[in-house]
């Protein structure tokens, strides 16, 4: 590991958990988890092979598998190409990539990047081409 590197913890394919996952650690997940994630102060990231069916709180979340279950960021909630989210956000930032699979409602959050009370929302066309880049009023 290099100098500065922050350590992830990871939660592997074949792990299943239920019940409450709590830490001060980046973590990463892609096995299955049933229950809630709280990371206040670290990034959660759900894997391709996750299947998550709980609700997580983290100051950022990528979201690259499935989850059922509201996420709540201070920061940003990323949802990348082939994931599947049903659930409510509350975010102070929102991205959502082509083929993303969304269900739910985008809960704006005030954040200290978004000044004037609304959520930065961003994601993609087929072509690439972003969607919105200034702050949305909700």
């Amino acid at each position: 590991m290099a100098a500065g590197d922050t350590p992830v913890a990871v939660i592997g394919k074949s792990v299943q958990i239920r019940g409450e996952v709590r830490g001060s650690e980046d973590l990463m997940v892609d096995g299955h988890v049933e229950g809630t994630i709280t990371l206040v102060e670290s990034r959660l990231t759900i894997g391709p092979n996750a299947h998550v069916a709980a609700n997580v709180s983290a100051k950022d979340v990528i979201l690259l598998g499935q989850l059922s279950g509201n996420v709540s960021a201070s920061g940003r909630v990323e949802l990348r190409n082939g994931c599947d989210l049903v659930g409510d956000i509350s975010a102070g930032r929102l991205s959502i990539e082509e083929n993303a699979v969304f269900r739910g409602k985008v809960e704006p959050m005030q954040s200290e990047n978004t000044a004037g009370g609304g959520a930065a929302v961003s994601g993609t066309k087929g072509s690439g081409t972003p969607v919105a880049t200034s702050p949305a009023k909700y």
